[in-house]
């Protein structure tokens, strides 16, 4: 949405805990029956625990091919010493019997390159003590921390924190809470064709909400959040039957400037928005992750502030920050392909240069911009950026006229070697592209090729006339969609979708929520 008045946020702070990786000794017995290693094959293996919360956890174990032949239809393996018990998984076929876990390798991901590496994920529920396992076979090769395989264990492994903004305070040691009443693991999601599938290969449409603050009440000085973000208040989501968040983020909360007080900041940033994606997973809801506001003087046409800081939508981000801010966040949540990256939210750099073609241009490639002061982060830098950590999560990209307008996304779509992209596209009343006869000219031939999230919709009005127009449209054409915004904000300032934070619907949000239950 376009930058607006906000209401005062309410402070909402969570713990959460940084995901350890732990080198494994090798091993000289699989737990099921494998392939057989191919001459010149090697591997290495890393285990991470993350969002322990005393009674399950998430592991993310990544297989790397160090030899110099693919792992084809590789299959893994390895045994706990206590009692962990697996709960489900995504990124592979995993089963266990016993001790002993097996993972199959996916169909869209069957070979590890020489060289290339591979993370698959589960989620297990335990008791007592949580020991890491200490032995890997992949397609029957013992797997150790140097990529070679022996028949004797390697000295005893040891820890290394996850990566981290350098800007940020240390991460705070205490755990994610523990949700309750949770309905399930969200899947994981990859691309294929033109949609969004999850791990057995089907289709997943996501309908949900955008659930403002996070953006604006950290740079504000008022909070991490606005309202609540506890398990009662997404049970009140949940009861509108979405299975999607996307939260919206302030580039300088985190990483943790100066600008931004300390509270609200770096690792104490990060570990809320942690906490809460984590929540939302446990019940069943993917998570969307949206750089919203970011640095750069900008004065030019339509801005929104004169602030050089993350103090509102800017045409384009800025280079300085986007990048890292984009390797943190993927490196923070890599491996967990529940969460979709939404590069930026609302591009508007046509504005700027004062046309179409050097606007698609700034858009995709960045660097000097026409009326724009500072270095821009293009989409394809910021592609980079995520893919340079290995993250393999579906990302979503806006196009111009703040998201409404597609015309050239194709033409100028951003090179990414995983094949996870996704177009993002957002509908308001008041856009240009308000009509059936403009969505079947302009949108209908992106989301013929790849998938398209409408990360934002919504109307002015108070009403929900345009929803029950743009929403059968959507539908029909197989695409997803979440509603902007569940906040209890004045729907006739903007669009808002609650009116209390138990689920209470305004005129507008009565709209999306009747569509919603006509869906199954």
């Amino acid at each position: 949405m376009r930058p607006r008045a906000q209401l005062a946020a309410v402070a909402a702070t969570l713990g959460g805990c940084a995901a350890v990786l732990i080198p494994l000794a090798p091993a000289s017995a699989s737990t099921t029956a494998v392939p057989t290693a191919a001459s010149g094959a090697a591997c290495s293996v890393s285990y991470a625990v993350s969002n322990d919360w005393g009674s399950g956890f998430t592991a993310a174990v990544t297989i790397t091919d160090t030899g110099s032949a693919p792992l084809t239809s590789w299959a893994l393996g390895y045994t706990y010493a206590g009692n962990q018990t697996l709960q489900s998984g995504w990124n592979g076929t995993w089963s266990q019997s016993g001790h002993n876990v097996a993972v199959a390798a996916p169909s869209w991901a069957a070979t590890i390159a020489p060289g290339g590496s591979y993370t698959t994920d589960a989620n297990f529920s335990y008791s007592g003590a949580n020991a890491a396992p200490t032995a890997f076979t992949v397609n029957g090769l013992a797997c150790g921390p140097t990529g070679s395989p022996s028949a004797s264990p390697s000295p005893s492994p040891s820890a290394s924190a996850s990566a981290s903004p350098t800007a940020s305070p240390s991460p705070s040691s205490s755990p994610s809470p523990s949700p309750t009443g949770s309905s399930g693991s969200a899947p994981a999601l990859h691309v294929s064709g033109n949609k969004l599938v999850d791990a057995s290969g089907r289709t997943v449409t996501l309908h949900g909400v955008d659930r403002s603050g996070a953006e604006f009440g950290c740079v504000q000085g008022t909070g991490l959040f606005d309202g609540p973000v506890d398990q009662t208040s997404v049970s009140a989501m949940t009861s509108w039957h979405i299975n999607a968040v996307r939260v919206p983020l302030n580039e300088d909360c985190w990483l943790g400037h100066s600008n931004v007080s300390a509270a609200y900041a770096g690792a104490n940033y990060i570990n809320a928005i942690k906490a809460y994606v984590a929540l939302l997973e446990k019940n069943g809801l993917d998570v969307i992750l949206d750089l919203h506001w970011t640095d750069g003087v900008y004065t030019g046409n339509s801005s929104g502030c004169t602030a050089a800081t993350a103090l509102c939508q800017k045409p384009m981000p800025d280079a300085a920050g986007a990048v890292p801010f984009w390797s943190s966040v993927a490196s923070t949540f890599k491996g967990d392909n529940a969460v979709v990256f939404d590069l930026f939210n609302e591009p508007y750099p046509e504005r700027a240069t004062g046309g179409e073609t050097s606007g698609w241009a700034c858009w995709r490639d960045g660097g000097t911009c026409p009326g724009i002061g500072y270095a821009v982060a293009g989409m394809q830098s910021m592609d980079n950026a995520v893919r340079g950590t290995g993250a393999t999560n579906v990302v979503m990209l806006g196009g111009l006229a703040y998201s409404n307008d597609l015309t050239q996304w194709l033409a100028y779509k951003p090179t990414d070697p995983t094949g996870n992209i996704a177009a993002s596209w957002h509908s308001y009343n008041f856009n240009t592209c308000a009509n059936s006869s403009c969505w079947n000219s302009q949108i209908s031939p992106v989301l013929a090729q790849v998938p398209l999230v409408t990360g934002e919709l919504g109307e002015n009005d108070c009403a929900h006339g345009y929803l029950d127009t743009l929403l059968p449209w959507l539908d029909s054409a197989g695409a997803s969609y979440l509603a902007w915004t569940w906040n209890t904000w004045d729907c006739s300032n903007g669009p808002a979708l609650i009116s209390a934070y138990d689920g209470t619907p305004t005129s507008f949000g009565a709209g999306f929520k009747a569509h919603l239950a006509t869906l199954g």
